[in-house]
């Protein structure tokens, strides 16, 4: 969780970066590479690349999608951040 847990809407918790980069190295220590990590919580266009860069692979997004005035567009958006920050962070 990248937020406190209770009600959708709420802001992204920073510090949920780090939590992210540390179980991703821990996995990886443990010959656990390929597990993917979820993180659900303030996720949008602006913290998606931030999360994907720390090493989750898969992103819960309610509010930044189901807020929208478009929704569709929001979520194709939302893919196209995240897709871009997993190619980068794959280089």
């Amino acid at each position: 969780m990248s937020v406190n847990p209770g009600f959708g809407g709420q802001t992204f918790i920073p510090r949920s970066e780090s939590k992210v980069r540390e179980v991703r190295r821990v996995l990886d220590l443990a010959g656990n590479t390929s597990a993917p990590i979820e993180i659900d919580g303030g996720i949008d266009v602006h913290t998606a690349p931030r999360v994907v860069a720390a090493g989750a692979r898969i992103l819960v997004a309610g509010a930044a999608i189901f807020h929208s005035s478009d929704p569709e567009q929001a979520t194709r958006e939302l893919k196209a951040v995240a897709s871009g920050a997993v190619q980068t962070a794959s280089r």
